[in-house]
């Protein structure tokens, strides 16, 4: 068991948009989806969810991010239908008391209000789950790191639509920053967590 001090549930963009029949669709979301209820649900007011939200046209982002969305120019919000933006229902309804934070980007911590939430309430450790794995989650992971707080990655509480690079982004965070992340199933962590 780790000493968590004041934690937080940072649940990564688990919405319709991955959920549903999009070209996104990460197939493994339905299989992870009942560890994240349940930690959502028993903390709903320590929870925090991320939505990844595509801009309306591919001009409207910078740089690389205009090649992304030429070639998924249908996910841009001027194609998609809007509600395939929203959290995925079981998990919406618990907003508020949850909060929720979009982003545009991989990352949650680029646009800084995230983070600046998190500093004005001092939390110290960072609970995740959500998708994918091997992006988001792992952008997320690593810049919560390299800001100082100490993650916990539940590794059942993680998805992603590549079983290669999920298996390799868990090995190599749970290898390699093995001083600030501990990885635990969901059990392990609803067992031990101290409220």
């Amino acid at each position: 068991m780790i000493e968590l001090g004041n934690w937080k549930h940072l649940c990564i963009d688990m919405q319709r948009l991955f959920a549903e029949d999009t070209p996104w669709h990460v197939e493994w979301m339905t299989g992870v989806l009942p560890q994240v209820e349940e930690v959502s649900g028993r903390f709903p007011h320590r929870t925090i969810f991320t939505r990844f939200v595509p801009p309306v046209h591919a001009r409207d982002m910078r740089g690389t991010w205009q090649d992304y969305y030429a070639k998924w120019w249908m996910l841009t919000r001027e194609h998609l239908a809007a509600e395939l933006v929203e959290l995925v229902p079981s998990l919406a309804k618990l907003a508020p008391p949850a909060k929720i934070f979009d982003k545009r980007t991989y990352s949650p911590w680029i646009e800084g209000g995230l983070h600046a939430t998190l500093v004005h309430e001092e939390v110290e450790t960072l609970v995740f789950t959500g998708g994918e794995t091997d992006v988001c989650v792992l952008a997320a992971v690593l810049g919560a790191i390299d800001l100082g707080y100490r993650v916990v990655l539940l590794s059942d509480g993680v998805c992603s639509g590549e079983d290669g690079t999920h298996d390799a982004s868990l090995k190599l965070l749970g290898d390699r920053f093995s001083v600030q992340l501990d990885l635990q199933t969901t059990e392990e962590f609803l067992r031990n967590v101290i409220v």
